[in-house]
Parts: C-alpha cells; structure tokens; sequence
C-alpha cells in the first residue's frame, strides 16, 4: 500500500506540473478538440515503459549516463521549437474527424521520449522506488508503477477534459492571444532544454 500511495502522489504531481507534455495538451486540446487532447494526455503509456527498462539497465550496468541525456535533451528542445513555430501559426477550426488525429498520440509520445525529465525521474527516483518495492514483493513494485502512471495520464486527461468545456468560449482574438502563449511557453521549455543538454554535456555549470 505504502508504494501504491507513493506512486499516486508523484504521478499526481508530476501529471499538474507545467512541462512540455503539459503544454502540448493544451495547444493540441484547443486547436483540435478534447479527443485529441486526450491522445497526447496518453502518451506516457507507450513510452514510460521502454524508459523504465532502459532507466533499470542504466542503473545496473552504466556508471556516467550525462552525455546520453544531454544528447536527448537537445533532441527534445529542436522539436519543442519546432512544435512552438506550429502553435504560433495555428488558427482557430472546428475539430473534424479528419484532424490529424494518430499524429496527436505520435506527437505527444516524441515530446515525452525527447525529454530527460521522464529519464531523471525514473533514473533518481523511479527504478529505485521499483527495485526497493521488488524486495518487498513484485507486487509492490507493480503497484508504484501502475500508481504512477495512471494518475499521471489521469491528471492531463482531466486537464484536456476541462479545457475543452472552456475552448469554446474563446473568441477569435482571444484564441490568437492565448495560442501564442502556449507557443511561447513551448519555446520557453525548448529553451530549458537546451540548457539542460549543454549542462549534461559540460558545456555549462
């Protein structure tokens, strides 16, 4: 039960706390309906697993794993402006079935697999959480990890689900401001990023 609490509360936390997944299920709720928003909001369910494996390897077997997720942050930051530059250019339509919708999921899943937050976390706190409940019993371990994450993708569900019962309200102005917000908020993580990438890679202190 202990891990089962812990995992909620981080996935939780983790789940309302700004970051780049954060922000894509805002813009993508608002330009293309709460379905699609939702999409992205799943998207740690295809890759926190693979993260998990590769964060439990790093752990056992690699003594200095810097350079990889500097590598990654870079990746994670050329596509967040990339993502930025789209945000800023959308104008306000009326969701329709043929708006893109498995590039919603593809996309939220790039945006979380080119982030070393998922990587820090799980390489810090996760597999270790894992590995300590595992000695407890494996179905300690299973609950941290279920706990986690599904009140990880619960909590931008909910964020999705309640932006969009306020979209509409949004006149077309308005819909302009609030769209360059988020891209501004994109390019800001874009920008935290890439110095988290130069700083793992020793470029910056």
């Amino acid at each position: 039960m202990t891990f089962l609490v812990a995992g909620i509360v981080l996935g939780l936390s983790a789940g309302f706390t700004p970051g780049p997944l954060f922000a894509l299920v805002l813009s993508h709720t608002i330009r293309h309906g709460v379905r699609e928003g939702i999409r992205v909001a799943a998207a740690p369910l295809l890759t926190d697993l693979p993260i998990i494996l590769v964060s439990t390897l790093v752990l056992s077997r690699i003594a200095g794993y810097g350079s990889l997720l500097g590598a990654v942050s870079l990746a994670g930051a050329a596509f967040l402006v990339y993502m930025s530059y789209e945000t800023f250019r959308a104008r306000r339509q009326e969701p329709s079935v043929s708006d893109a919708g498995p590039q919603s999921l593809r996309r939220g899943a790039m945006v979380n697999a080119l982030s070393p937050h998922p990587y820090l976390f799980w390489l810090t706190v996760g597999s270790p959480m894992i590995l300590k409940g595992w000695k407890t019993s494996p179905a300690a371990a299973v609950l941290f990890v279920v706990g986690f994450t599904g009140c990880l993708v619960g909590s931008k569900v909910v964020l999705a689900i309640l932006t969009g019962r306020s979209v509409h309200r949004l006149s077309g102005r308005s819909y302009e401001y609030l769209m360059r917000a988020l891209g501004f908020l994109l390019l800001l993580f874009a920008v935290l990023l890439l110095m988290d990438g130069l700083r793992l890679l020793g470029f910056l202190r």
